[in-house]
């Protein structure tokens, strides 16, 4: 049975938890449940199911499925439905990480360029918080903060199209390290403190290396699972 998260502060927190369409909601509760691996890799999604589950009529649950499905995180098969995409392989991950090299190191370095002490103070929140998940923890707590941070630069860069894109992919890489039961490092935690401090301090090309660095290194951790 699929439930929603009882965290408010997570992907799949409860359908009212803040001001959204009922479809965003949805679409919330589903994203929570897949990082969390809540619903499986393969796994059938029912639309009556998760309507009558959810407390929600069928329409926001098809609508949520199908952003989903845009997303890469949902396979729609003609007259059998809905189930969640398999998990990604190998060749799959080494793809994605070079197509963030491509792309976030340049959102990042724009993201440094239009920095101001507002979005300085909430890139440091999330930092913060990010480091409060102890390292040797299970990875959900960091997962939420660390998609969080890499989301918020990607906004600052100005190209929405750079954003939508970095946000998918890193949906992608927090569900295979729930599956890979990862968790948190003190190297990761550091990384992250690195691209803040650079950006923070308004450089464009220190924010954009250390965010090279920290992508080239998360790439050895996620690879090294399949030794």
């Amino acid at each position: 049975m699929i439930k929603p998260s009882k965290k408010d502060n997570s992907p799949g927190s409860a359908l009212m938890a803040r001001p959204a369409s009922l479809v965003d909601n949805v679409y919330d509760v589903l994203l929570g449940q897949l990082m969390t691996l809540q619903i499986q890799p393969g796994e059938r999604l029912r639309v009556d199911n998760l309507s009558r589950e959810l407390g929600v009529s069928q329409t926001p649950v098809r609508e949520a499925l199908s952003r989903l499905e845009v997303n890469g995180l949902v396979i729609k098969t003609h007259l059998v439905g809905y189930r969640a995409a398999p998990q990604l392989t190998k060749s799959q991950f080494e793809e994605l990480f070079d197509f963030r090299l491509l792309l976030e190191p340049t959102a990042a370095a724009r993201a440094a360029a239009a920095i101001d002490p507002d979005k300085i103070r909430r890139a440091e929140m999330i930092v913060q918080q990010m480091a409060g998940a102890h390292p040797g923890n299970h990875y959900r707590d960091f997962a939420v903060h660390d998609s969080e941070f890499h989301d918020y630069l990607a906004s600052l860069s100005g190209n929405t199209l750079i954003a939508d894109s970095l946000e998918r992919l890193h949906t992608h890489i927090h569900i295979f390290r729930f599956y890979s039961h990862a968790r948190v490092t003190q190297e990761a935690i550091d990384e992250h403190r690195q691209i803040f401090d650079k950006l923070k301090q308004g450089d464009p090309e220190g924010t954009a290396a250390a965010m090279r660095s920290h992508i080239e290194k998360s790439r050895q951790r996620v690879m090294s699972v399949f030794d």
